[in-house]
């Protein structure tokens, strides 16, 4: 079978597009952390200086954050994120969740995340419909794109 010369239309790859580079995801934390400001955010997450500004643009230019003044003399900024940042949120927790069970100890956790109920968080997928844990083996992939099937592109 020929290789396609496009690749499999998908929103994981167009998401990874915008929030895939290096930091964005990190920016993404910190801001969900209430950590907003410029310096915070070069001190917490270890970006250079430049690499960051952009980073920063490109997620406020999507509309993944806000920037808002905090200053005029010198003129400084916060960024927040939008509501589609907050969307991205548990994205972030599941990350975390996985890279605590299988690249960590338990007694070497950076963060614990404490939900309003007073317990410790543990991120789960749940079915929107039945509310169901989701499980891997529960799943029916069902290709949307034309000519393309769950092994690749349509025979033509």
């Amino acid at each position: 079978m020929a290789a396609s010369k496009d690749p499999r239309p998908c929103s994981i790859a167009d998401t990874l597009a915008l929030v895939g580079e290096k930091y964005s995801l990190l920016v993404l934390r910190e801001v969900c952390l209430g950590n907003g400001r410029f310096d915070q955010l070069v001190r917490n997450i270890g970006a250079p200086r430049d690499i960051l500004a952009t980073r920063l643009k490109r997620l406020v230019d999507a509309g993944i954050l806000t920037k808002r003044p905090y200053s005029e003399r010198p003129q400084r900024f916060e960024y927040r994120p939008t509501r589609a940042g907050l969307e991205l949120e548990p994205v972030l927790l599941t990350l975390m969740e996985w890279g605590d069970r299988h690249l960590r100890r338990d007694d070497d956790r950076p963060m614990v995340l404490e939900h309003v109920c007073g317990g410790e968080l543990v991120p789960v997928v749940t079915c929107r419909a039945c509310g169901d844990r989701v499980r891997h083996e529960d799943l029916t992939p069902r290709p949307q794109a034309p000519g393309w099937t769950v092994g690749g592109p349509a025979a033509a």
